[in-house]
């Protein structure tokens, strides 16, 4: 079953908007690290269900503009046009190569698996593969693998004693969506292994 791995939040300045929300709300962030290869940086927050909040920015927009990975086309998008705010989720999988095949089979074109990795604040390498499928006009949740360990602080005090109990995003045909990530919808409803994605007119998430 898949699970809510991230929110992926676009900010122009990531420790900012970090602070600002965990001031807001009362929850523990922290430094991430950077993506070199991206030209990017990230701030994070951790919450009791096992998936945590990123905040995400471009430190190098020469890097950033000529990557290949989808979130970062997406990601240097929102923020040239001035958007900050909630603009992706990742959903966490252990088998990735049957999602893969499960696309195959359905005729959905994807990008990936895409590698990626960063330094953590202690130098220890966190690294990961991302698949995207692809719906024109629509941005769908990606899927990610974890390598050896998934993105966890080394602080277990850094686990916020809260939960992202569920997650809304924008899907214009529920059928091919639940097709897609193999989920059983209900009334517009799936339940993933942490939390609850439910089918709305934007993309927000609920933290308990």
């Amino acid at each position: 079953m898949l699970s809510i791995d991230h929110i992926v939040i676009a900010a122009k300045n990531p420790e900012k908007a970090a602070n600002d929300f965990g001031q807001e709300h009362g929850v523990a962030v922290t430094k991430g690290g950077q993506h070199a290869s991206w030209g990017t940086n990230n701030y994070l927050a951790f919450f009791r269900n096992d998936c945590y909040i990123e905040w995400i920015g471009i430190f190098d927009e020469t890097t950033a503009a000529r990557s290949s990975n989808p979130l970062i086309h997406l990601l240097f998008r929102e923020l040239a046009e001035g958007h900050e705010g909630p603009i992706q989720i990742a959903l966490r999988t252990n088998h990735m190569d049957d999602n893969i095949k499960n696309l195959q089979e359905l005729n959905i074109p994807f990008t990936g698996p895409v590698p990626g990795s960063r330094k953590r604040p202690d130098s220890s390498l966190l690294e990961w593969r991302m698949l995207f499928p692809e719906i024109k006009g629509e941005v769908l949740p990606f899927l990610i693998e974890w390598g050896e360990g998934k993105n966890t602080p080394q602080d277990s005090k850094l686990i916020n004693d809260k939960a992202i109990d569920s997650v809304s995003m924008v899907v214009t045909d529920p059928e091919k969506f639940a097709s897609i990530y193999q989920l059983n919808m209900a009334s517009q409803k799936a339940r993933l292994e942490n939390a609850e994605l439910k089918l709305s007119d934007q993309l927000h998430f609920s933290i308990e």
